[in-house]
């Protein structure tokens, strides 16, 4: 399944996905977990980064910025939004852990020299999409609406029992405002953490068409058309999303096949 990323178990990289080995422009992925005074260094060079920290506590450097003791999550399930870091191209950006954490490294091409800057918690919008069991609970952590690049970020929690990314929706093709080219991946984790959730990636054509089992930490890649996702009985599903295209701007189009359920 070639869309589909295994994280690592054990190990301070979790999963890591790159233009190069993606095949496609854009989107940059990486999850790395940091023991207590474990420090790591990352160098954006022509792109631009977005770290969040997905759990525990960090400090964060970048340039001549530095923001200490950041975090305060002891799950991605937990209510509350996360911190993250805005980095753009040229900067190289030192993370250190103060207890157990987990950052998330988002990055895209970056074209700007604007400064590095937090995005706190506050500046993270929270919302509730859907509704039934097409409920979830989304987090904008770097919309289109704040200034960035490329880079878009966001982070959505599906309750058991519950479909997301649903109705199915695609961003593949370059027709705005109707719709807009974005590369996609979602990063999972489950709650407990042995469980899992089912990802499918497919074109009308079907020529693209891939049903995948995702685990905790697993990585799937969405170079183009649809990609719901659905959690079974007995487990919560989050996962970050990183997209990333020509035009920073997200305009989706529904699978006319069941587009039918948004008039119930």
């Amino acid at each position: 399944m070639r869309l589909l990323v295994k994280g690592q178990p054990q190990g301070r990289e979790i999963v890591s996905v790159t233009p190069q080995s993606a095949n496609w422009k854009f989107v940059g992925f990486a999850a790395y977990r940091l023991a207590p005074e474990e420090r790591i260094r990352l160098d954006s060079a022509e792109r631009e980064i977005c770290i969040v920290v997905l759990r525990g506590v960090v400090s964060v450097q970048a340039g001549g910025h530095a923001w200490k003791e950041i975090g305060e999550r002891d799950s991605v399930f937990d209510p509350v939004s996360p911190y993250s870091v805005y980095v753009p191209r040229r900067h190289v950006v030192t993370v250190s852990a103060h207890k157990d954490a987990e950052i998330a490294v988002c990055s895209a091409p970056g074209s700007s020299d604007r400064d590095a800057r937090l995005i706190e918690p506050g500046l993270a919008t929270r919302s509730v999409r859907g509704s039934g069991s097409n409920t979830r609970y989304v987090c904008d952590i770097l919309p289109q609406t704040e200034a960035a690049d490329h880079l878009l970020v966001v982070e959505v929690v599906t309750p058991a029992g519950h479909s997301s990314s649903y109705p199915p929706h695609k961003h593949d093709t370059d027709n705005l405002p109707q719709e807009s080219f974005l590369e996609e991946t979602y990063y999972h984790r489950l709650n407990p953490s042995q469980g899992f959730a089912f990802q499918r990636v497919y074109t009308d054509d079907r020529s693209l068409d891939e049903a995948m089992a995702v685990e905790n930490h697993d990585v799937v890649m969405v170079p183009r058309g649809y990609h719901p996702v659905v959690a079974p009985h007995g487990y919560d599903s989050y996962y970050l999303n990183v997209m990333a295209g020509p035009k920073r701007e997200w305009h989706f189009k529904n699978d006319p096949a069941h587009e039918w359920m948004l008039a119930k």
